[in-house]
């Protein structure tokens, strides 16, 4: 497989995503612009100018309209992503470490970091026919995540009545939006959850934790239903739409990565079946931890954003279709 190499950002990658037919690749670094690719040919569409601080979290709405990203430098933007225009902005107490919007895309939820004396909390608000004003209006819901640990992840739960927020101490917490109470929580993983995704009909989600594991658990009960183990921390993991399959990435810290070769560092893509829990496959290519994942949504190929500042795009031989375990 020969990868594409997007070439755009001159920091770590903190989060790349697809739109929902896949011929958009956004991707978002510590160096203050997200960038949006074609994801055919790996060419830059655009840059989105505007944040004073790094970007931790993006999203795209459905209708590939509007595209929300959250920064370390205390507010959370909306962006016309046809013309790469600046929507409308809301400021925060402290940075935005979460955004998504929820299935309808009426409305979007994002999280705050609780750093300097500020509280972590969950915004609701709404983003029909959002414009400069969207920073003066309240928030549909504002939720305390107090006393758990900050939120690391989120995601929209079925229907848009629920949100599923993973924490810094491996918690999972399913939140009633109706109330605005938590009803539900598990705690699975040992460490930090780093990264969490959905697969395509909602039914489920992966967790990937600093615990060097990724967990599959049911979108409605939060019942664990697999777990997939490596030997070093795991920061991102993505479900395939079309196959059984989970792609895992992550590796050792990266103030350790200069003391280590490429190969010890252990940062190639995992791939492990869904169902038996056994990897398959590896593809090497970055130097340095991968920080995102995501699974193109034809199933066809995948991308990979990682520390060393590339995003790479693997389209899958066709001998990766034909693969099959034995049993």
């Amino acid at each position: 497989m020969k990868p594409l190499l997007l070439q755009g950002h001159q920091r770590p990658i903190t989060k790349i995503k697809y739109n929902r037919e896949g011929d958009l690749l956004f991707s978002a670094s510590k160096d203050l612009r997200p960038n949006v690719w074609y994801s055919l040919n790996g060419e830059r569409l655009g840059t989105y100018n505007g944040h004073a601080g790094a970007v931790w979290c993006i999203d795209v709405d459905w209708q590939t309209t509007t595209f929300m990203t959250g920064a370390a430098d205390n507010t959370l933007r909306l962006w016309d992503i046809a013309t790469g225009v600046e929507i409308g902005k809301i400021d925060t107490a402290s940075s935005v470490r979460t955004c998504a919007f929820s299935y309808s895309a009426n409305m979007a939820a994002y999280s705050t970091d609780n750093t300097m004396g500020k509280q972590c909390e969950i915004f609701i608000v709404d983003v029909r026919g959002a414009d400069s004003s969207i920073g003066d209006s309240q928030p549909i819901m504002r939720i305390s995540v107090e006393p758990s640990p900050k939120v690391t992840s989120l995601l929209w739960g079925p229907l848009d009545e629920t949100v599923i927020t993973g924490h810094e101490n491996g918690e999972i917490i399913q939140w009633d939006l109706k109330q605005g109470i938590a009803f539900n929580n598990v705690k699975e993983h040992a460490a930090s959850i780093n990264d969490m995704q959905m697969s395509k009909n909602g039914t489920m989600f992966i967790t990937a934790s600093k615990d060097s594991t990724a967990k599959l658990f049911g979108t409605e009960d939060l019942m664990l239903l697999k777990t997939y183990k490596t030997e070093r921390p795991v920061n991102s993991a993505a479900l395939s739409p079309i196959l059984d399959h989970v792609v895992l990435g992550g590796g050792q810290e990266a103030s350790e990565v200069t003391t280590t070769s490429t190969r010890a560092g252990k940062f190639d893509s995992r791939f492990y079946h869904l169902v038996f829990e056994e990897e398959f496959a590896r593809v090497k290519g970055h130097f340095g931890p991968i920080n995102s994942l995501a699974f193109h949504p034809d199933g066809k190929s995948y991308a990979s954003g990682g520390e060393d500042g590339y995003v790479r795009v693997q389209n899958f031989d066709q001998s990766y279709f034909e693969f099959c375990f034995d049993y």
